[in-house]
């Protein structure tokens, strides 16, 4: 179990924490870095696709070695090789090792982030595991929203000989402290003896990087011939995985991924809500910050702080998740997936109604509902989709959740994009009135595009709900005791 748990609590979110941070960060340092390194624009997009490309390719492996070697030990390591990457970003001379030590960066990532799910299913008691799950949601909502904020006020510091590094120095003392905590964390775990599967490895990074690279750069290079072949043959790679897998199984050996959770219905249900729930999150603060900024003018600390009702939301939402789930039981997950998606119609009421002289403060009240639900999610669906994973079995099921939740994010990102710059030209003033009214109506084509999807999650989670009651349902009539009648026998005459 795990000692100090506060302080251990915050030593493994510190991992999650700088992790979104350094996704959405970035984007707010891009032209800074861009006019100080004098890259091109793809050059500099790459400085942003190569970490997030890295981090999604290596979770499921991550994940596996977990189990094999220690979460403790594969945490510490992801966290160290994190932060000397993050000082190496600091040193980078030009773009070209900046590009490098990003793609490090992921790679750290990766390995750290499946570890903080295995480590809260197998060392956090029952009692507290909602409740350090509601902070992992929490912690989520709070580094995405955190990131434009922290990046402006870095940026518009200025300081001499620094300037755009000050985003990547930032994880530095996190890094360090972190790393003093790690003794906190329980015992790395031996896992079983049992042989890792370098084959399933390499196929399941092969299949990630020709899925999540093109979703990554594709519409910003208008989906040049290399990258729609990479998305054909993803398929066809995973697809070869997966008979791999399989056939390992069938000899006895390990596999890398364990096909046996995805016969499990709640858990395959579970995996598709979250695959929506989170095709919805990332484009939706990405493309809230393009609508203010260029559509209005607003400076990126502006559009920042116009997300913090979000984040503070969801820090209530998860700290009172528990209760909420205690309350709701099955329907918490319907419920408030319905209330994201019907916040979403309200914002875009909202837009639809303002479009002429929009504030970000009005869009306050939705937002934080919004925040308030995606808070009570996060808690909720995390705990529900590990809780019961064998110990043998939690690090393979981490990291695909982790790897579900990424490829999701990456779809999102590139679906919302398609939908959000349709009928966008190239090139318009920032705050003009023409450019306020193309981003006011591709911003409410978002909005419906984030109801659609909330709603899909909402459908999903139904299901999930209405399959759990009928599998209880099955295992109380076959625990309840049968009272056989007893047979009548003749009492003897007296």
């Amino acid at each position: 179990m795990i000692r100090w748990p506060a302080v251990s609590t915050l030593v493994l979110l510190s991992a999650t924490f700088v992790q979104f941070l350094d996704v959405s960060i970035v984007h707010v340092a891009a032209p800074a870095i861009r006019e100080d390194l004098r890259a091109s624009a793809g050059a500099v997009e790459l400085v942003a696709a190569g970490y997030t490309l890295a981090f999604a390719c290596v979770l499921i492996a991550a994940g596996r070695l977990g189990d094999r070697y220690g979460y403790r030990r594969l945490y510490g390591l992801g966290m160290a090789v994190f932060t000397l990457s993050s000082l190496w970003c600091v040193l980078a001379p030009d773009i070209t090792w900046l590009i490098g030590a990003r793609v490090t960066q992921g790679l750290g990532a990766g390995l750290m982030v499946p570890q903080v799910l295995s480590i809260i299913q197998i060392a956090v008691g029952p009692e507290r595991r909602a409740r350090v799950f509601g902070a992992y949601g929490a912690t989520i909502g709070l580094a995405t929203v955190c990131g434009p904020v922290l990046g402006g006020l870095l940026i518009r510091l200025h300081v001499p000989g620094l300037d755009w590094r000050l985003v990547f120095a930032i994880n530095l003392p996190i890094g360090v402290v972190a790393l003093c905590g790690l003794r906190l964390l329980p015992a790395a775990r031996r896992g079983t003896v049992e042989a890792l599967d370098p084959v399933g490895m390499v196929l399941s990074v092969v299949g990630l990087v020709l899925l999540v690279y093109p979703l990554a750069m594709g519409r910003e290079h208008g989906w040049p011939a290399a990258t729609v072949l990479m998305l054909l043959a993803a398929p066809a790679v995973l697809a070869v995985l997966i008979f791999h897998q399989r056939a390992r199984e069938r000899t006895g050996r390990t596999p890398l991924l364990r096909l046996s959770l995805l016969r499990d219905p709640p858990f395959r249900l579970g995996l598709l809500v979250v695959t929506a729930f989170f095709a919805g999150v990332p484009p939706f603060f990405f493309l809230l910050s393009a609508y203010l900024q260029i559509g209005f003018g607003h400076s990126a600390l502006v559009a920042g702080l116009s997300q913090l009702p979000f984040a503070v939301a969801t820090g209530v939402g998860a700290h009172w998740s528990s209760g909420v789930a205690d309350r709701l039981g099955r329907r918490t997950l319907a419920t408030v997936t319905g209330m994201l998606a019907l916040s979403m119609l309200t914002l875009a009421a909202i837009v639809a109604t303002r479009a002429d002289a929009m504030r970000p403060w009005e869009l306050g009240a939705p937002m934080v509902v919004g925040g308030f639900c995606f808070g009570v999610f996060t808690a909720a669906a995390f705990n529900r989709l590990l809780t019961g994973i064998a110990p043998a079995a939690v690090g393979s099921a981490s990291g695909l959740l982790a790897t579900v939740q990424q490829a999701a994010g990456s779809v999102g990102l590139t679906l919302g994009g398609l939908v959000f710059y349709a009928g966008v030209p190239s090139s318009l003033p920032a705050g003009a009135d023409m450019t306020r009214t193309v981003y006011t109506a591709g911003f409410s084509r978002t909005l419906v595009y984030e109801f659609v999807v909330f709603s899909l999650a909402c459908v999903g989670s139904v299901l999930v709900g209405r399959w759990e009651s009928r599998l209880s349902g099955g295992r109380e009539r076959r625990d309840r005791p049968t009272r056989r009648r007893r047979r009548q026998l003749p009492r003897p005459a007296r």
